[in-house]
């Protein structure tokens, strides 16, 4: 298989030391991937930043106008109580849009079979006109709408594995429906969407698939979720591009969330992502990097990540099975409630 690999240095400049959001967790993989021997094994290419037309397909003019006021003042300013930005910020952040873009060019293209955006800051939860939840551009939203104008396509697929709902994603997606947006997350929990009833507007109703689950869950609960209700979602639409939104925060150990997935069950998730794009859409898949805060987690995820696009079959999971016997409540109710909903 041949896979490209899209990263920057830039990414390391965005940086506040302390936040959960910070510039080691992209050093991390960094390291594992050369550690493990698996960056000599991708085709790597430096991203081109985002232009201003390729962020306003999915933003506002005025967001893109805070975000280049903020630019040009000194130190280290709060978008939000939770969201940091510095006068390297937005350089990172166009190269994180950039990232997804040129990987989306690299599969469409042909010259490359797959593809993975390691980028910082993420972006699944910046909306059109807000930066949010350490995210300040939507990098997976900018790629799709890039997919869509650049290359044409009628039918893209945004499946969101982070344990935070990708509340951006879906406001910029909401109303339509060329774009079916796919998302398991922790709920109740920020950023207080993704509700099972939200399911698109307008000529867009339908194309929005929430699976929101309570923590306590793992691998089970993910495999039947993804296998019962997204596969048969995915067949209906026919998507001729898969972009993942992976975040590794619904690991057991992530410090942020409560969720009990483990490495093997991430995966598990990457490789059916793999099998939905052989099936519907000649393999091409794109998997970009959302959250993640336990950086030996988040390092061997994305080592994983790339075994599963190149075609290796053996994981890395040095933490194993979470403690304890804890029995999450079951998920046939959101099951059969979601496939009625959805008329799956």
């Amino acid at each position: 298989m041949s896979t490209a690999y899209f990263s920057h240095e830039s990414f390391i400049k965005h940086d506040f030391p302390g936040h959960p959001e910070h510039a080691g967790r992209i050093q991390a993989v960094w390291r594992q991937l050369q550690a493990d021997g698996l960056l000599d094994q991708l085709l790597q290419f430096d991203p081109e930043p985002a232009s201003d037309a390729s962020i306003l397909a999915a933003h506002d003019a005025a967001h893109l106008e805070r975000l280049t006021v903020a630019s040009r003042q000194a130190g280290m300013t709060r978008l939000d109580a939770d969201t940091y930005f510095t006068p390297d910020s937005l350089g990172a952040a166009r190269h994180a849009a950039g990232a997804v873009m040129g990987a989306v060019d690299a599969v469409l293209e042909g010259s490359a079979e797959n593809a993975m955006a390691v980028a910082r800051p993420p972006g699944h939860h910046a909306t059109p006109g807000r930066a949010m939840g350490f995210c300040l551009l939507n990098n997976i939203a900018i790629g799709a709408r890039h997919a869509q104008t650049r290359h044409g396509l009628n039918r893209v697929l945004i499946f969101d594995y982070d344990v935070h709902h990708g509340n951006g994603t879906q406001d910029i997606f909401y109303a339509d429906p060329s774009l079916l947006f796919a998302s398991i997350h922790q709920s109740p929990f920020y950023p207080g969407t993704g509700a099972l009833e939200e399911r698109g507007a307008g000529a867009g109703r339908g194309a929005t698939l929430n699976l929101p689950l309570p923590g306590g869950h793992g691998d089970a609960a993910y495999s039947r979720l993804l296998h019962e209700v997204i596969e048969p979602a995915v067949a209906r639409f026919q998507p001729e591009l898969i972009l993942v939104s992976a975040g590794f925060d619904a690991h057991w150990v992530d410090p942020l969330a409560s969720m009990r997935l483990t490495l093997a069950g991430y995966d598990s998730l990457a490789r059916a992502c793999l099998e939905l794009a052989a099936r519907h859409c000649g393999g091409r898949v794109v998997f970009v990097m959302e959250g993640g805060y336990d950086l030996r987690a988040l390092a061997h995820g994305w080592g994983n990540i790339a075994r599963a696009l190149l075609g290796i079959e053996e994981i890395s999971d040095p933490y194993g099975a979470p403690p304890g016997s804890a029995t999450p409540p079951s998920v046939d109710r959101l099951i059969e409630r979601a496939r009625r909903i959805h008329r799956l």
